[in-house]
C-alpha cells in the first residue's frame, strides 16, 4: 500500500514538474504613478494579425529569440505593477523544421535545464524595453514647461513615454524594414521577416529572429514577398555584420552610443533616418533627432499653423532647442498626430 502511494507521489510530481517546465519564476517590477498602460498595448498590437505578440488589456506575451533561444516574455498587468515570466524553449541544436509555407523553425519540446543568469538578465531587459520604463519623462517635462511650442502639448500628455522594441537587434530591423514606406506596408513586411527568419514556440507564437538566424536568409526569400531587393540587401547585410561580431551593438567601454552610431552609418542602405530611429527604439537612447521623419514635420506643421511641412534642415533647427531631450521631443510629436481622451 505505501509502495502505491509513493508510485502516485512519484507521478505527481513528474506532472508538477512537466507543467512549470520551461517557465521561469515570475518577477515584479512596479509601474509608476500615471503609466499609460494604453499607449504601451496600443505599440505592440498595431499588427492585427500579430505572430510574435500576443496582447490582451490585461497582458502582454511577446516572442524573441535571445542567445539563440526561443523566449516568451510573458507578462501580467495591473494598474500598479507588471509580473513577468520567461517561458524558454530549447537551445538551435534540439530544433525541428517547422511544418509552414515559412522558412522559419519549431521548436522542440525539452527546455533549457536552467534560464542562465545573462539570459535572465536580457530578458528583464526586454520587458523594460517593451514596457516603455527605459526613459523617464519627467525631466522632459521641467525642461518644456515653458516652452513656447512644446510646453502646452507636453502638459496634456504628462505621462507619456517611448515604448520600445526588445532587443535592439529588433529596433533596427524594423527600422530598415519601415524606411520610406507606409507604416501598414511596413507592419506586413516584418510579419514576413519574422516567420521566414523567426522560430515557433512551443506556445505557438513565433519569436522575433536574432541577427544569426536573420543572416542564414537568402535575398531571394525576401523579395519573393514583396520586399524591394535594395530592402532585403541591406537587412541581410546588417544581420551579417552583427551575426558575425564585425558590427558591436552592444555599449560599454571604448563602444558608446555615438561610436554604435557612426558604425551604423557606415553600413550600405542605412542613413540617419535609420540610426535615430533604431537608437530610439532600441537603446531608448534621450537625445535621438528625428528630423527626417515625414510625421514628425507633419506635426510641426500642425503646431506651427504653416501650410507646409518644415523641410528637413529646419525641422532639425527645431529640434536642437530640446536638446539633450529631442527623444522625448519626437514622442510629443507623434502623440500630437494622435490625441486621445486620458485613460
Amino acid at each position: 500500500m505505501m509502495r502505491h502511494k509513493d508510485q502516485d507521489k512519484e507521478q505527481h510530481e513528474e506532472q508538477h514538474e512537466k507543467e512549470h517546465e520551461g517557465r521561469y519564476t515570475a518577477q515584479r517590477i512596479a509601474l509608476p504613478d500615471g503609466y499609460r498602460l494604453h499607449d504601451v498595448l496600443a505599440f505592440h498590437s498595431r499588427d492585427a494579425e500579430s505572430v510574435a505578440e500576443q496582447i490582451s488589456p490585461e497582458r502582454l506575451r511577446k516572442g524573441v529569440v535571445m542567445d539563440g533561444v526561443p523566449l516568451v516574455l510573458d507578462i501580467a498587468l495591473t494598474p500598479a505593477a507588471a509580473e513577468y515570466t520567461v517561458l524558454a524553449d530549447p537551445q538551435p541544436a534540439h530544433r525541428i523544421p517547422a511544418p509552414h509555407a515559412a522558412g522559419g523553425t519549431r521548436a522542440a519540446a525539452a527546455p533549457p535545464a536552467a534560464l542562465p543568469a545573462a539570459l535572465a538578465a536580457q530578458a528583464r531587459d526586454a520587458v523594460l524595453n517593451v514596457l516603455g520604463l527605459r526613459i523617464d519623462p519627467q525631466p522632459f517635462l521641467d525642461f518644456a514647461s515653458g516652452d513656447a511650442l512644446l510646453g502646452e502639448l507636453s502638459r496634456r500628455q504628462p505621462g507619456l513615454r517611448i515604448v520600445q522594441s526588445a532587443t535592439v537587434f529588433e529596433a533596427l530591423t524594423w527600422a530598415i524594414i519601415g524606411q520610406q514606406i507606409n507604416l501598414p506596408f511596413a507592419i506586413s513586411l516584418r510579419r514576413t521577416f519574422i516567420l521566414q527568419a523567426g522560430t515557433e514556440h512551443s506556445s505557438g507564437l513565433w519569436c522575433y529572429p536574432d541577427a544569426a538566424a536573420a543572416a542564414r536568409l537568402q535575398v531571394e526569400e525576401l523579395t519573393s514577398r514583396k520586399f524591394s531587393r535594395a530592402k532585403a540587401e541591406t537587412l541581410l547585410r546588417f544581420a551579417t555584420l552583427v551575426a558575425s561580431g564585425e558590427l558591436d551593438l552592444a555599449p560599454g567601454p571604448g563602444n558608446s552610443i555615438e561610436d554604435i552610431g557612426k558604425a551604423l552609418l557606415a553600413v550600405k542602405g542605412i542613413g540617419p533616418w535609420t540610426v535615430n530611429y533604431g537608437l530610439l527604439r532600441g537603446y531608448g537612447y534621450p537625445d535621438c533627432s528625428l528630423h527626417g521623419d515625414v510625421a514628425i514635420r507633419a506635426a510641426l506643421q500642425a503646431l506651427l499653423g504653416e501650410d507646409s511641412k518644415p523641410d528637413m534642415p529646419r525641422t532639425e533647427e527645431i529640434l536642437k532647442r530640446y536638446a539633450p531631450h529631442r527623444t522625448m521631443a519626437a514622442a510629443h510629436l507623434w502623440a500630437s498626430l494622435h490625441p486621445r481622451a486620458e485613460d
